[in-house]
């Protein structure tokens, strides 16, 4: 009853909208509500953290061990597991390739329960010490009250899309009050195509996710810099060799990390294995290494705003090498090496969380440790530490994520570092031209697009990455047996709307086609009906599809085939339809259109 009530009331709601509000206008009003809804989130999420690191951590001592930290993860990975399991019943994991794959298969629909399960499972796995990231999460968070409100009021695909640009971009500018920064990657990571239609909903939700954090966390930065040295032309050669490292180290982050997956994927269904093997590898690297616990934010802070040893040296509290200060840059290299293990196995072990953190966290190691080993071998001019610790931050995540613009956006934001934008530009090129040498796509978009579902800038390509196989493919079709006779098959050819008649065997096993140009020369001489059957007319078709095989392949047979239909098979073997070139194309057309459409 109340199910009945709710739907009528969304109904009138609806034509209300409908009859006095214009689709732009209204879009504009949806990307204030995502922009609040996604700052919110972020807060929460946050808070949660933060509570949980607190009661668990707050009494650890600084100047010994903490065996605490081989049992905090473990029951994080664990109550996670347990809650995605018995509670979510669905994949959570890989939060910005999920937003990527819904936008280029699924319609830009994301389930309801994405608009707060990824809150409360990445809230459990960092506040126990998982080692990975809160921003995938919060950016999932958003995008999916972006897809459900656009669901919600029967909005059409390309509005969705916007929507779910919206949801991220608010995300991003709410967790790190950096607009502009939820703007870029919106563009480099989800690959939304910056039009009118586009640029001002997501401009909305990023000015009104950053003011409401303001009024919601007040106005500090998520990251405290204060710049003591400022950038000369004698440190270009010291930035290019830092992009160049950040690179190389981008690249060991992104195979490290597929090489962790690929082991934890051979656990699939034994959740209890990958808890153990995963749960194992965390506690044991958290308890060597205390900066692996979380986000890592209180380590990059420390290396940001240090000023002495001392200072710098607080990174070893808690660890086995305090009050050994000779062994910080070994301490920094191996947290730097071991980091990406400790991610995979927060995640592979049944945790949740991105890989956001984790890139600014190696980031920063990589950048300090970079100007260390510089100054102390004397190879050129002094590079300020802290300087180059936050250059490296942009580095590493312009070169995991292919997002060059969003690395130097972010950090000047953040950090409120415009001072080092021109080093910031120069570190983040160097690094993302040292990866694709490697790597053509980033950590999110990689997986996808071995599958060939990755939507891109191309606008052909986008628009067959969008295109649905099943969209146009024909399921109205005559097919015959391989023993029926010519007369008896004129009454199945009258009946088509093709130029082939499919020959299948009684299990729906396609043996061959008839084309029914070809035949004219026989159909239509009555005293030859007795004489064919439609094994003797059939030929082999010029090509076979299934329906995995992306799109841009499908119009490569049809180019290669010259073939006006092509038969659609399913992994049996069985006939599911056709498809018609004529059809293909005209669809293709009009998503082009619409596509370029403001």
């Amino acid at each position: 009853m109340a199910e009945t009530a709710t739907k009528g009331w969304l109904t009138r709601l609806h034509e209300w909208r409908v009859a006095h509000v214009s689709d732009k206008m209204f879009l504009l009003i949806l990307a204030f509500l995502v922009g609040l809804l996604a700052a919110v989130a972020a807060y929460v999420l946050h808070g949660l953290i933060n509570q949980i690191v607190a009661l668990l951590t707050g009494r650890f001592q600084t100047d010994s061990y903490n065996w605490l930290y081989l049992v905090y993860p473990v029951i994080g990975i664990y109550l996670t597991s347990l809650f995605v399991r018995h509670v979510v019943k669905d994949n959570i994991s890989h939060g910005i390739t999920r937003i990527l794959y819904a936008i280029s298969s699924n319609k830009s629909r994301l389930k309801a329960h994405n608009t707060w399960s990824s809150v409360i499972a990445s809230a459990i796995t960092i506040g126990f010490g998982g080692s990975v990231g809160a921003e995938a999460p919060i950016v999932l968070t958003g995008s999916a009250i972006g897809s459900n409100l656009g669901q919600l009021f029967k909005l059409d695909n390309k509005t969705l899309m916007t929507l779910v640009g919206c949801g991220a971009a608010g995300a991003i500018a709410g967790i790190f009050k950096a607009p502009i920064a939820g703007l870029v990657f919106t563009l480099e990571v989800l690959m939304i195509d910056l039009t009118m239609a586009s640029l001002l909903p997501i401009l909305v939700s990023c000015v009104t996710a950053t003011c409401f954090t303001y009024i919601l966390r007040g106005d500090a930065a998520l990251f405290s810099f204060h710049l003591d040295s400022g950038w000369t032309v004698e440190r270009v050669p010291a930035c290019i060799l830092l992009g160049i490292s950040c690179g190389l180290v981008s690249l060991y982050f992104i195979r490290a990390m597929n090489a962790c997956e690929d082991l934890f994927s051979r656990f699939k269904d034994k959740p209890y294995v990958r808890l153990v093997i995963g749960g194992a590898i965390l506690s044991t690297l958290i308890f060597l290494f205390p900066s692996l616990y979380g986000e890592g934010y209180l380590s990059i802070n420390l290396l940001l705003n240090g000023k002495t040893e001392t200072d710098w040296n607080q990174l070893l509290d808690g660890s086995l090498f305090y009050g050994h200060s000779e062994y910080l840059i070994l301490y920094i290299a191996l947290v730097l090496l071991t980091k990406v293990f400790a991610t995979s196995a927060t995640n592979g072990g049944g945790g949740c969380g991105g890989t956001f953190a984790p890139s600014l966290f190696i980031g920063c190691f990589t950048g300090f440790l970079f100007s260390r080993l510089w100054n102390i071998n004397q190879v050129g001019v002094y590079v300020p530490e802290k300087n180059f610790a936050l250059l490296g931050m942009a580095g590493v995540m312009s070169g995991v994520m292919h997002a060059p613009l969003t690395g130097i956006f972010l950090i000047a934001e953040i950090t409120t570092g415009y001072d080092l934008f021109m080093p910031l530009m120069i570190v983040s090129v160097a690094s993302y031209l040292t990866i694709i040498i490697f790597e053509p796509h980033s950590i999110y978009g990689m997986r996808l697009a071995r599958q060939g579902k990755l939507v891109t800038h191309h606008t052909d390509h986008a628009v067959l990455t969008l295109m649905s196989l099943d969209s146009v493919v024909d399921h109205d079709y005559q097919a015959v047996a391989p023993d029926m006779q010519l007369g008896q098959m004129v009454h199945n050819i009258s009946r088509s709307r093709s130029n082939v008649l499919p020959v299948t065997d009684a299990a729906g096993n396609l043996l061959g086609e008839i084309d029914i140009v070809r035949i004219r020369h026989v159909v239509f001489r009555t005293e030859l009906y007795h004489h064919f059957m439609a094994s003797q007319l059939m030929v082999q078709p010029a090509a076979t599809l299934r329906y995995d095989t992306p799109m841009n392949e499908v119009m490569k047979t049809f180019e290669r085939t010259q073939a006006d239909w092509l038969p659609v098979l399913d992994e049996d073997h069985h006939l599911k339809g056709y498809i018609s070139r004529k059809r293909l194309y005209n669809v293709y057309r009009k998503m082009v259109h619409d596509l370029s459409q403001d």
